[in-house]
């Protein structure tokens, strides 16, 4: 997920892989015990008390800039009217244009625009990616909607929306049921409004002006972030470590693969909302993404043993435990079963709540946070969006090289920041420090306080 939730499926696109994604139908945003705004605060109010950051600044950093809501009229094929909230936050722009995905899910509201809208801001300053963070959404089930009137529902967004989106104010990609066909329609409606724009939204398909590897970019930049936090921090080589995957989308599924293949990775299991699969000696990443394409559930996969979905497949052993699904999805419910991981990569935004959070660091297991190991597809986002206003076409060779420098390079300054204060922060903490500096450095030197 520019994506917070990467791996979910669009509307109509009925690849049976994106049918095992983090969650069969739609996923919830908030169930668990601390607000969705509020988890995100949670941490960064933890980094501002490590800083002595002036109140007004404060402030200023921890509100969105702007929140619209719009209702959206859309006729109906049946040739009945319905009216749709419709959102967008934009959080803050001190490092660049906002940036940010839109949703379409019946949870959709504005508390859970606020929470994504702040986190993108955190993520893009950690990994100097050059925007801030923004989300929107609309309060629909698309599952009950033809083609035609998503199409409809995705370019009546645009049109209400055109005087607070574009390629130098705020630029839209995928996110939760939303995919490059939908991107497609808003390039489109955009460039009608406003003249041809291909850097108006990012996630579009190859062939109309994408980029090669955004695909896999989610999956890609988590492997890569959880190299540099084996090899530099755990002291452990990516070979031969043993992971458990918990959601098998398209980010589940990439990182997998790319950590299985081209680091020499052992992937035990992996599970998604219908069913899990495991295999103490490891499974087949490539071929059980086929079996998966070809209809097949996990369960069945002949390369392993099926095994229960619910909270007993974090008991199974694994060095590493991936969350690749949805958030909250390890809470303070069934935060002692990971006790018994060497360490936890949150490649879902969001998928340790603050409670679950702090219960592994007092029991010393260390996490990488969401801000770094969630951040390959809003880099790769940023790479497109730099090749559209570039009019170019980049590599993907070259697109690989600057994930791995963007992602290593984030890794670099959250060990320094974490040096610099102490072993006693974590890594989590550490990357909001980061992150805030280089928001209150822009803040400041832009003269906005």
């Amino acid at each position: 997920m520019e994506v917070a939730m990467a791996g979910l499926a669009g509307i109509a696109r009925s690849a049976p892989l994106l049918r095992a994604a983090a969650s069969i139908g739609l996923p919830r945003f908030c169930t668990t015990t601390t607000p969705s705004y509020g988890r995100t605060s949670v941490y960064v109010k933890e980094a501002l008390g490590i800083l002595d950051f002036d109140p007004q600044v404060e402030k200023a950093i921890l509100n969105p800039d702007r929140e619209v809501k719009v209702n959206l009229v859309v006729p109906m094929d049946n040739g009945e009217v319905n009216m749709y909230d419709a959102y967008r936050v934009q959080h803050n722009n001190a490092l660049g244009p906002f940036k940010g995905g839109i949703i379409f899910h019946p949870a959709v509201n504005l508390e859970n625009m606020r929470s994504l809208a702040s986190l993108n801001t955190w993520k893009f300053a950690l990994l100097n990616v050059h925007f801030g963070g923004a989300k929107g959404g609309v309060a629909v089930d698309p599952r009950g909607l033809s083609e035609r009137e998503v199409e409809k529902l995705t370019r009546k967004y645009v049109q209400a929306l055109q005087e607070v989106i574009g390629p130098r104010t705020d630029i839209p990609a995928p996110d939760i049921n939303t995919d490059e066909r939908h991107m497609s329609w808003i390039f489109d409606q955009y460039s009608r409004l406003r003249g041809f724009t291909p850097a108006a939204v990012t996630g579009k398909p190859v062939w109309l002006h994408g980029i090669v590897g955004r695909e896999c970019a989610g999956g890609r930049g988590a492997a890569y972030a959880i190299r540099e936090f084996l090899t530099r921090t755990l002291r452990r080589k990516v070979a031969g470590c043993s992971f458990l995957v918990q959601g098998f989308g398209k980010l589940g599924s990439w990182t997998a693969q790319v950590l299985q293949q081209e680091m020499g990775a052992k992937i035990v299991g992996v599970s998604c909302s219908e069913t899990a699969v495991y295999n103490e000696n490891g499974l087949d990443v490539a071929a059980l993404r086929e079996h998966v394409v070809g209809g097949g559930l996990l369960k069945d996969f002949p390369g392993g043993t099926g095994v229960p979905n619910d909270d007993s497949f974090l008991d199974l052993p694994a060095d590493v435990l991936v969350p690749c699904a949805v958030d909250g999805t390890i809470h303070a419910g069934n935060a002692s079963r990971c006790l018994h991981f060497k360490a936890v990569a949150e490649a879902a935004n969001s998928a340790l709540t603050p409670e679950a959070d702090s219960l592994l660091r007092a029991a010393g297991v260390p996490v990488l946070p969401d801000l770094l190991v969630n951040g390959g597809a809003v880099v790769v986002s940023f790479f497109e969006w730099v090749q559209n206003n570039q009019n170019l076409q980049w590599e993907e060779d070259a697109v690989r090289r600057e994930l791995d420098r963007y992602i290593t390079d984030a890794y670099d300054a959250l060990l320094r920041e974490q040096q610099q204060y102490g072993s006693g922060i974590s890594l989590r903490t550490a990357g909001y420090l980061v992150a805030l500096k280089r928001l209150q450095r822009a803040e400041q030197v832009r003269g906005h306080s």
